[in-house]
């Protein structure tokens, strides 16, 4: 049996929905008997509020400090929402479990219903490219502009800002803090980020004791779907700079996954979907993300996507 750490040091953000998340982590494995407490470190993603994330070109805006924190020993585990780790995790470090997923649906905040009218123009609000491409597809006479900062921050700005009719968040975050509107649509056309609603634990490679404690609170199921959803965007070499949408559903017999790669205005996008069986969980993401490429015109996007610079235009403050 691993001997037991004297307290785990858990390193998390800072943010309200952050803290909710590293305290759910510290409640499962204090229930487990271990005591824990909480490293505040704030992360690039929180302090850079000027920039859309996917022109800040730099990979793990929120994690980056975290990891620092653990490998220079100053914490032991760290707890993110797993949609913001990057596919290559840090040398040295490994994700080791994740807790039962929340909802992985993206939710919209509309002012007034009619601009769902036809051809009605109006202006949507959100940080994701994923969700800009896909919002553009459904709906190509609004356009959409880069908003930033915590929910709180962004559900202020889309009450303040006349000039905004709607702001997309995952349903997750809101449901987790106790703000989502009784009147919020839930997208369900919209296919969320790979792993979106699920918390991830990671810690040092080299540390078997809280290697060994937190896989103990690990949900199967859920980390089935996210290792398959980030092996498709791994695959496609995608991060905050690529519209890559995947869920999978991950059932005691079979694996359903969808899987869609967009422009970036909405016009053109790739779709896969497929059924797996569930001992084919490890090689799915793959082998969906080779499906979506061979079909005609796919790698050409691909490529446009990758070569695309961005600039901090068309961001509201």
């Amino acid at each position: 049996m691993a001997n037991k750490l004297q307290t785990i040091r858990i390193a998390t953000r800072t943010s309200k929905l952050a803290l909710w998340q590293a305290e759910t982590v510290k409640e499962n494995l204090e229930r487990s008997g271990h005591q824990c407490e909480l490293i505040f470190i704030e992360s690039t993603g929180d302090m850079q509020l000027t920039q859309p994330l996917y022109a800040l070109g730099v990979s793990g805006v929120f994690t980056k400090q975290l990891d620092i924190a653990l490998l220079e020993g100053k914490a032991d585990i760290a707890v993110h929402s797993l949609k913001d780790v990057p596919t290559q995790i840090a040398q040295g470090l490994k994700l080791i479990s994740v807790l039962e997923r929340g909802a992985h649906q993206d939710v919209a905040l509309i002012k007034d219903r009619s601009i769902f009218d036809r051809g009605h123009k109006a202006t949507i609000a959100t940080s994701s490219l994923r969700r800009r491409a896909q919002w553009l597809a459904q709906y190509p006479a609004h356009t959409t502009a880069s908003i930033r900062g915590n929910v709180q921050t962004r559900l202020r700005k889309f009450a303040e800002n006349e000039g905004m009719d709607g702001v997309i968040f995952a349903k997750a975050g809101l449901e987790r803090l106790g703000l989502l509107p009784s009147d919020a649509i839930v997208l369900d056309w919209m296919i969320p980020a790979p792993a979106q609603g699920i918390v991830g634990i990671v810690c040092r490679e080299d540390d078997t004791i809280s290697s060994d404690i937190c896989s103990r609170i690990n949900h199967n199921e859920s980390f089935m779907a996210g290792y398959i959803e980030r092996q498709f965007l791994s695959t496609l070499m995608g991060g905050c700079s690529v519209p890559l949408s995947a869920y999978a559903s991950v059932s005691e017999e079979r694996i359903h996954f969808t899987g869609a790669m967009h422009s970036f205005d909405g016009d053109n996008f790739y779709k896969v979907e497929k059924d797996f069986d569930r001992t084919d969980w490890k090689n799915a993401g793959q082998l969906a993300a080779s499906e979506l490429l061979s079909q005609s015109g796919a790698r050409e996007l691909l490529e446009e996507i990758r070569n695309k610079k961005w600039s901090n235009e068309n961001t509201i403050d």
